[in-house]
């Protein structure tokens, strides 16, 4: 099957959607630690959507701080959105491993505070990359 960059775009840009979603729901329950991670990986997506959408065929690693580096390779602007975006990597791991933590657990340590966070950074990540993919676009 010959690889088809749009479609492979679309489709963790659409997944990146359903995490942001399911952030909110989880903000919206209380499962603030699954809220920020939620929203740690509807950056993570997104920002990988855009770098298949510039044809890279292989996209690997969890850091949106990696992963806007990469997308610096065809777009500088990804430089400014690291300032902020880097901020959900420490919502990787620390919101599901209790090692992480020394005497807790990531259920107890988010709070809304924290959710409402992730969710912001990640709802500015995706609508940059989808900023950036439809300019892209119009070229």
């Amino acid at each position: 099957m010959v690889f088809n960059k749009e479609r492979e775009s679309e489709r963790w840009i659409k997944q990146a959607e359903h995490d942001l979603y399911d952030a909110k729901i989880a903000r919206e329950n209380e499962r603030h630690n699954l809220a920020c991670f939620m929203g740690q990986q509807a950056g993570e997506k997104a920002v990988k959507g855009y770098l298949y959408f510039q044809g890279a065929e292989d996209v690997w690693g969890h850091s949106l701080a990696d992963l806007c580096e990469d997308a610096k390779m065809f777009d500088m602007m990804f430089d400014v959105l690291k300032i902020n975006a880097m901020f959900l990597d420490k919502y990787y791991n620390l919101t599901r491993y209790p090692n992480y933590l020394p005497g807790g657990i990531p259920s107890d340590l988010f709070d809304d505070l924290e959710s409402e966070r992730s969710i912001g950074l990640a709802e500015e990540v995706l609508k940059f990359v989808k900023d950036r993919i439809s300019e892209a676009q119009q070229l």
